[in-house]
């Protein structure tokens, strides 16, 4: 990797470790609304899914090691808890973001592939971990881990989408 995409990548984790800042905590889950899926879905939009998987991999050692950058509790407590599967499927889920988006920047294409490929799959983790960790149905699992987080999600992928385009098309390759 030249320093171009070296100081893209450390920019991208800066990104992550921030946004984790920009949260709150719903009452009737362990799960924060953070605008941390906003950055992943733009650090998938302009970087190649081996760089955005290294970007996710960083961020989550860093918080591994106890570097308070995850929303609420740090550590490896928050990787085993009840909203631990989050951080593990974005591990999946935005390398395939960036897989998918395509070679020109499209607004739409940004938004469709982000709410129909990243999301569902961050589901996927948070709903596994909640139930796993906190010994609930799945419908409480639903109620605790994606119902109440799809608008925001949705918001935050159209966002994502927009700045990618914009960043794509100012950015030198």
């Amino acid at each position: 990797m030249d320093t171009r995409q070296l100081t893209k990548i450390a920019l991208c984790v800066a990104l992550c470790c921030v946004a984790a800042y920009i949260s709150f905590p719903l009452p009737f889950t362990p799960s924060y609304v953070t605008a941390l899926t906003l950055t992943l879905g733009l650090t998938a939009f302009i970087l190649p899914p081996k760089q955005t998987f290294i970007v996710i991999l960083v961020y989550i050692l860093i918080g591994l090691v106890g570097i308070p950058v995850f929303a609420g509790q740090q550590g490896l407590a928050k990787l085993l808890g009840p909203s631990g599967g989050f951080y593990f499927t974005w591990l999946i889920a935005f390398p395939l973001l960036s897989m998918a988006k395509g070679a020109a920047p499209d607004f739409k294409r940004y938004a469709i592939a982000d709410v129909l490929i990243a999301v569902p799959i961050t589901y996927v983790g948070g709903i596994i971990s909640m139930m796993v960790v906190s010994e609930v149905s799945l419908s409480q699992a639903l109620v605790m881990a994606v119902l109440p987080f799809i608008p925001g999600d949705i918001m935050k992928a159209c966002a994502a989408a927009w700045l990618g385009v914009k960043l794509n098309r100012a950015l030198p390759k």
